[in-house]
């Protein structure tokens, strides 16, 4: 199914988005990727929904992703005799190990890891940082801290911790048993919660062996200082706003994202701009004029993707809101100002042989009238490459492996189509040529850019190009052998 915008758009599934005619909705309104968040559902109903995916998949003959979003560990205070307490800034509250139910001047923290870790001066957050507390004195197991912002608290409300590195994998024993279910059932994406370190990363990665590419989510300020470490061993990342908005100062938000996107495509990693967009859809069927802004900054800023959560899983207008999406990517892409924001961010260095292919297919399709970049790609390296570039026609990923063609619906400007193993390189311009007829993006009169690697089928060997036409007697003709 092809699509006549660049950014991608992940839905996620829930309630409200769980059968066959949603689903299958979603995806004719513009969804490439699904999610499937482990915070919520049972394995069963996981597995109903990626068969739902997988058979709409060949129903409409058209590769889809689907991301498995791990929940993380949950750090939450314990209960209250009363079930809640008004807490008053500038009143002293205690957090300690004490499983005894919580009152007014104190309550359970069953997390040893958190008072390892605390300093006198460090803040913590509860309820989504509507409760602010600063430690005052701290042992092994109880911090004394005073109300700095008060509210109400209740029973099992979760807590953030800003100013420190937690002693805590990023994987949860639920993570693990998620994370073993989720590649066997054969998810393309694993998203990865709560990553402080690059250690994160690899833990995942080597309980994955290879079943899955990693997405980290960016969510917590360590995860932000240790960046570039953590993107060099991840496969992509989600810059998750509505954490982000908690632990740190909202004003520093923006910014951060902005970074992260511009590091994620020169790094020729895809990045998704997750948390809030469209939140007020989960109610009303028009969003707010801001949230719009925000889509489309994103949009502007060159996010391979852009996502939805509750308003697409739980929400009343699950299809107006990909719809939104979708028609707020084309109003922006179809803007002057977009395409020189997008050149003027372009910061690839280019070190080895096939960054010089795809960027020279760029600039001839750029400066001649080609109508679209066909590459050929094993694992999907090249198509990486090609999508960095951000070129202005659009790209064709063609594949021999279905699992990269799924991968590939997270990635900018890419289209995906599996064709078969091919063993010479005017075969493959040949099949280029009748993918490109066929999706509609090139007519026999029209021009191809064609790149691949010799010997073929071996991954990361991109290191020939070639100006077809879409003719296919022309192709012959030119090169009979």
């Amino acid at each position: 199914m092809r699509r006549l915008r660049n950014v991608k758009i992940v839905a996620t599934l829930g309630p409200a988005s769980s059968d066959y005619e949603m689903i299958r909705k979603l995806h004719e309104a513009g969804a490439d990727v699904f999610r499937l968040n482990m915070s919520h559902g049972s394995h069963d109903e996981i597995r109903e929904r990626h068969a739902i995916i997988r058979q709409i998949e060949v129903d409409l003959n058209s590769p889809i992703g689907i991301l498995a979003d791990l929940q993380g560990p949950k750090l939450r205070v314990g209960v209250f005799a009363g079930d809640e307490e008004e807490l008053v800034a500038g009143a002293e509250f205690r957090l300690d190990l004490d499983s005894a139910e919580g009152d007014a001047n104190r309550v359970n923290l069953p997390h040893p890891e958190i008072f390892a870790a605390l300093e006198p001066g460090a803040h913590l957050l509860v309820n989504d940082g509507k409760i602010r507390l600063k430690v005052k004195d701290c042992g092994k197991d109880y911090a004394n801290c005073i109300v700095i912002t008060g509210g109400t608290i209740s029973n099992r409300k979760g807590v953030n911790v800003p100013d420190v590195v937690l002693p805590l994998a990023a994987l949860s024993e639920k993570d693990r048993k998620d994370l073993e279910f989720v590649c066997q059932l054969g998810v393309d994406w694993l998203a990865l919660s709560f990553v402080q370190r690059p250690e994160d990363v690899l833990e995942a990665r080597e309980l994955c062996k290879g079943r899955a590419a990693i997405l980290s989510k960016i969510e917590k300020p360590a995860g932000v200082k240790a960046f570039n470490e953590i993107l060099e061993v991840s496969d992509g990342i989600m810059v998750a706003r509505g954490d982000l908005g908690v632990e740190l100062p909202v004003q520093n938000v923006p910014p951060i994202q902005k970074r992260l996107i511009r590091k994620c495509r020169a790094a020729a990693k895809p990045v998704i701009v997750a948390t809030q967009m469209l939140e007020s859809m989960i109610e009303s069927p028009m969003p707010t004029r801001a949230e719009v802004s925000d889509v489309a900054t994103a949009i502007y800023e060159g996010a391979d993707a852009i996502m939805l959560s509750a308003e697409s899983a739980a929400g009343s207008y699950p299809v107006e809101a990909v719809t939104t999406m979708h028609n707020v990517a084309m109003e922006v892409e179809s803007d002057p100002t977009y395409r020189e924001v997008i050149e003027a961010s372009r910061t690839a260095k280019r070190t080895s042989i096939a960054d010089g292919i795809v960027a020279a297919a760029r600039e001839i399709a750029e400066t001649t009238d080609i109508k679209a970049i066909c590459c050929f790609t094993q694992k999907g390296t090249t198509a990486l490459l090609v999508a960095r570039e951000r070129p202005r026609v659009p790209i064709l990923a063609l594949t021999s492996s279905l699992s990269t063609a799924r991968r590939l619906a997270l990635l900018w400007g890419t289209n995906t189509v599996q064709v078969g193993v091919l063993e010479r390189f005017k075969e493959a311009v040949v099949s280029a040529a009748r993918a490109a007829r066929e999706g509609g993006y090139a007519t026999t009169t029209d021009q191809i850019v064609v790149t691949a690697g010799v010997p073929f089928n071996t991954s990361g060997t991109t290191n020939i190009l070639r100006v077809a036409p879409c003719d296919e007697r022309l192709i012959y003709a030119t090169d009979p052998g």
